[in-house]
């Protein structure tokens, strides 16, 4: 099951209050994404938001295709209250008011990973 990390550039000296917003967040209204046609396509299985100075990552535990993540959380209504909210603290604005606009942020916020390891894959899980 795979990770993603998506990064964002934020103001330094804000870490409090970027905090404060995520406390406040409401969750996606279902984990499961679906196709247009209504197949699933995978699921949420979590996600975490750290910060460090001018740097927050979000990083989403996934099943199924990443793009489907995009597009499940571009859906989603407490997503884009988070992105208002942020926009004041963003070192560099971005567009995210559209899917398409939002898919086009997500994939280039995207982190490359280096390492995705799980109990899954440990030899002596088998």
């Amino acid at each position: 099951m795979p990770f993603a990390a998506i990064t964002y550039r934020v103001k330094p000296g804000f870490e409090d209050e970027i905090a404060e917003i995520f406390a406040g967040f409401q969750r996606v209204n279902t984990p499961v994404m679906r196709e247009e046609d209504g197949r699933q396509a995978g699921r949420l299985l979590g996600t975490a938001v750290f910060i460090k100075d001018d740097v927050m990552v979000r990083v989403i535990h996934y099943e199924g295709d990443f793009g489907a993540v995009a597009a499940h959380m571009a859906g989603q209504r407490g997503v884009h209250l988070i992105e208002e909210k942020l926009a004041p603290y963003l070192a560099v604005q971005r567009d995210t008011s559209t899917p398409e606009a939002f898919g086009r942020y997500f994939a280039d916020a995207a982190m490359r990973p280096i390492s995705q390891l799980s109990v899954d894959t440990h030899p002596a899980g088998r």
